[in-house]
């Protein structure tokens, strides 16, 4: 009997990771540091991720630093109100909030809130360190260690400007989703080192559309970062990539509505 109950529990188990695998959207529609922009709300905030996710996006995309004393938080610039991420202690930050109120969100925290729901991946930007590339790829690898505790694989992709720190990302989980970001290397040199994809500047694509096909070609996913302008997202839309990275996610909906 015992052993019926835990063929069952297990089968069930099986199933539900199933259903998150299946059930996030499919709208190309990524958040650029959450759905902030028409509701005024802090950028790479949980307040924005929620909105992310009331919106219906595909992804949203956070920005992910480690402080002095090793913990991962969630902020865009290297600085949160006026203190260095990487030279304070995370005590020292939590001194400050977001306009918001909400504390300066921890990894930790903003993957437990993103697990809540089964829509809206979670795009995990791991930004390199100012310090040394050894800190990047140790940044990296913590961030994917995290998730992996979190048990949140199948919510997270991953993005970064750091080379190094997403080869090692994909060495950390060979299974992992990591795109690059900076634009310096060709889609056949992506491919060959194990990376899902790229995630490009708008204009730089402008400049190199070629890449776009060669991408597709190859299997790799193709993104841009940060496609606002109404003209840009109408000719990106054209190049049918996998994603699309905006501050304006509504006005990329109403877009495709009316294609």
């Amino acid at each position: 009997m015992r052993l019926l109950l835990f063929t069952l529990l297990t089968a069930l188990s099986a199933c539900t990771i199933s259903f998150a695998q299946k059930s996030f959207h499919q709208n190309k529609v990524i958040a650029h540091r959450g759905a902030w922009k028409a509701e005024g709300l802090p950028q790479n905030s949980i307040a924005s991720l929620k909105q992310a996710v009331e919106l219906g996006c595909e992804g949203s995309e956070f920005d992910v630093w480690m402080t002095a004393d090793g913990v991962l938080v969630v902020n865009h610039d290297a600085d949160f109100e006026g203190m260095d991420i990487e030279t304070s202690t995370y005590q020292e930050l939590t001194a400050k909030k977001l306009p918001n109120g909400e504390q300066l969100p921890t990894v930790k925290a903003y993957l437990k809130a993103g697990k809540k729901q089964k829509g809206t991946k979670l795009i995990f930007e791991i930004k390199p360190s100012r310090i040394s590339v050894e800190r990047s790829i140790e940044i990296a690898e913590k961030s994917v260690m995290m998730v992996k505790k979190m048990k949140a694989e199948k919510w997270v992709d991953y993005i970064t400007f750091s080379y190094e720190g997403g080869l090692k990302a994909i060495e950390t989980d060979p299974e992992a989703n990591v795109a690059y970001l900076t634009g310096d290397k060709t889609p056949a040199e992506l491919k060959e080192a194990g990376y899902f994809g790229f995630d490009y500047n708008i204009n730089l694509l402008r400049k190199n559309p070629q890449w776009i096909k060669e991408a597709q070609e190859l299997g790799l996913t193709v993104n841009a970062w940060t496609v606002n302008k109404e003209e840009d997202l109408k000719w990106f839309l054209e190049q049918n990539p996998d994603f699309i990275t905006t501050d304006e996610p509504e006005l990329l909906f109403k877009l495709m509505e009316s294609k």
